[in-house]
């Protein structure tokens, strides 16, 4: 099986590598529910303001949020359609995995029946 990738390595690299920090999955699931200014987003961590900016700015590199201005506020919200690649990606692995899966129980049927013949050919009764 191919996997399709719609993805780049680098994208998959600034995704996967964002989404490896605990305040970064928790902002994604955030905004994704609702969008939320930074500075909201900023009242739910004990880390300063500067600190969840940063981290803002690493899931708006890897494409998972975006921000746009509203008045003095930056808003914060996800972005579905690079969670969905992402999980495409993941889904193919997955289809990898079960392909193999299926392929040793193949063989281990075929030795089952390969055993039992035999053993149909030597039994004296």
């Amino acid at each position: 099986m191919v996997v399709r990738n719609e993805l780049t390595d680098d994208e998959v690299d600034r995704i996967f590598q964002a989404l490896a920090d605990t305040t970064r999955r928790d902002i994604v699931t955030r905004v994704l529910r609702q969008e939320q200014s930074v500075s909201a987003l900023a009242g739910h961590y004990r880390m300063s303001f500067a600190a969840v900016q940063k981290h803002v700015a690493v899931l708006e590199r890897a494409s998972l949020v975006s921000k746009h201005r509203r008045g003095r506020e930056q808003v914060v919200h996800g972005n579905v359609a690079t969670l969905q690649r992402a999980a495409g990606l993941l889904a193919d692995y997955e289809q990898i995995w079960r392909g193999r899966a299926r392929a040793i129980d193949d063989l281990l049927a075929e030795e089952k029946l390969a055993e039992e013949i035999l053993a149909e050919e030597t039994d004296p009764g």
